[in-house]
């Protein structure tokens, strides 16, 4: 197997060489542009990964680790337009860089390529990886509309939450590694397993995104630091915080997700200080801990080499003290 680094470098190279220069330029061009900016592209190196962890080329599976990849940023363009983000990975959201419809149709199209990648592998693996997508993508679907529709709910429950982020953001690193699996060719159980492991990693990182969303660097998580806080959105760290909170804690946390001031400074401080305070930041700490230790469990029903075991749980810890 190859380093986690090497993996990179080879999603890097092959994402460098894919020109998508077609007319009309405003449908390409922004698809273009936004996977030009990198960002950490975890899922395609999980693809990768998980081929070489079941014996199979890496290059095997770079067709559905482009798959993957394209279909995630397709997903980012409208979730930046619902979230009227200006911020992607440091630079100008597609919506704010061209234009509303634009990013509708350009995201529309990104999920079609991102099917006809599959075409690329035979019959039987390509209804097997088409099969798996399409289930993923339908339920990162349920998990952003449960994203919206709890910015509009006070009673929402921890459980509801970690449904919604395993939906929207989980499903989708579990099939990149599931179908690194397809394309090897190994068992189900196999197959299954890794999807587990990429589940409850997948959880592990949107929590961490959350924490990050409110104590991360500026300068290096490439977001709008403080963006669910001035959206109201009640997130693993906000819920934790209600649970832990007196009544004065909890009446101020309230308020504070009911408004939405013209300078959302003071707002993003008073909140991250009630974070800390009532010890929700620490929980979310360590919800972050267990499922990434979760995923580290199925490791031992893997039937796969020690040493390949041990590169997926240095991946795993090594996304559990991230900075971006």
């Amino acid at each position: 197997m190859h380093s986690i680094s090497q993996y990179q470098t080879f999603i890097a190279e092959h994402f460098a060489q894919i020109s998508i220069d077609k007319e009309p330029k405003n449908l390409y061009e922004p698809i273009q542009y936004i996977l030009s900016l990198g960002g950490k592209r975890i899922r395609p190196v999980l693809t990768l990964m998980a081929a070489e962890v079941f014996n199979a080329d890496y290059k095997k599976a770079l067709a559905a680790a482009t798959a993957v990849e394209v279909f995630h940023n397709f997903s980012l363009i409208h979730d930046d337009i619902m979230d009227d983000a200006p911020l992607r990975r440091g630079h100008e959201t597609v919506h704010e860089k061209w234009d509303i419809n634009t990013g509708i149709l350009s995201g529309d199209a990104m999920l079609i390529l991102a099917y006809q990648y599959f075409e690329q592998y035979e019959p039987a693996v390509f209804r097997d990886l088409a099969k798996l997508f399409s289930k993923t993508a339908l339920e990162v679907c349920e998990g952003q509309q449960w994203d919206v529709d709890f910015e509009n709910r006070d009673n929402v429950t921890i459980q509801e939450y970690l449904k919604m982020i395993e939906y929207k953001t989980a499903v989708l690193v579990g099939a990149a590694m599931k179908m690194g699996a397809i394309v090897a060719g190994t068992s189900d159980e196999n197959a299954n397993l890794i999807y587990d492991f990429g589940l409850n990693l997948g959880i592990a990182f949107q929590l961490q995104d959350d924490y990050l969303d409110a104590f991360g660097d500026p300068l290096t998580f490439g977001k709008q630091v403080g963006g669910d806080i001035i959206e109201n959105k009640k997130t693993y760290l906000y819920l934790k915080a209600v649970e832990f909170a007196d009544a004065d804690a909890k009446a101020q946390l309230k308020h504070l997700f009911s408004i939405q001031p013209s300078d959302n400074t003071d707002k993003i401080e008073k909140v991250k200080a009630l974070f800390n305070q009532t010890g929700s930041s620490e929980a979310t700490r360590e919800a972050i801990k267990d499922f990434t230790f979760k995923a580290f469990e199925t490791l031992d029903n893997m039937q796969i080499e020690s040493d390949k075991k041990t590169v997926l749980r240095t991946f795993g810890e090594n996304l559990m003290g991230r900075k971006v």
